[in-house]
């Protein structure tokens, strides 16, 4: 598991400030913890830790001295900017359900021949106790034809006992569809009735 460490942040220097430093900041919660901790990481560090990991996986938090396992909740991005704001952390507890997210990575879709595969879910919500925690679900659609759809029901997490899931199990993840490709004449008809 990565390790990830971060400092406790004075609360009197403004966020701002510290990104223009090069941190990012962001905050540590969980309910065995008398208080939440507000923290600042070093930029390179946590941008080598999401290279790997997002929203909703585990990592190991250093702050000053003490390690918490915990899992990332929250990723706050500008994206005009292109910068990373702030990234909360729940310090998890070994014998309690945590709410997260798992996201859906489709493999070797260039493979469907017939078709074109369509991703309708990104994420799957769910609960489970720390050590049962999934970031990521990676589906091989190779086999899929034109028609097809898979369902969350369909996927490996809907089959584990140890996760309670949140989505519904009928939503589809991604379905196959046929690609029309209409003759380049008829295009050029349908262009001249539209400027009529």
């Amino acid at each position: 598991m990565n390790t990830l460490k971060a400092e406790k942040r004075d609360m009197t220097t403004k966020a701002k400030k510290l990104r223009r430093e090069g941190y990012v900041t962001g905050v540590i919660y969980g309910r065995e913890m008398k208080e939440s901790i507000p923290l600042q990481m070093e930029k390179p560090a946590v941008e080598r830790i999401l290279k790997t990991n997002g929203k909703g996986s585990q990592v190991m938090l250093e702050v000053g001295g003490e390690t918490y396992d915990a899992l990332i909740k929250e990723i706050d991005y500008d994206s005009l900017k292109g910068q990373l704001l702030e990234i909360d952390f729940q310090a998890l507890v070994s014998n309690e359900k945590v709410h997260s997210v798992a996201e859906i990575i489709l493999l070797n879709h260039e493979a469907v021949q017939a078709g074109v595969v369509q991703q309708m879910l990104q994420e799957v919500s769910y609960k489970a106790l720390p050590a049962a925690l999934v970031d990521k679900i990676k589906i091989d659609v190779s086999s899929m034809k034109v028609g097809d759809t898979l369902k969350v029901e369909d996927l490996e997490i809907a089959k584990n006992p140890d996760i309670d899931l949140q989505t519904p199990l009928d939503a589809a993840v991604a379905t196959v569809i046929e690609v029309h490709n209409a003759p380049a004449e008829g295009e050029g008809e349908e262009d001249t009735t539209a400027e009529a």
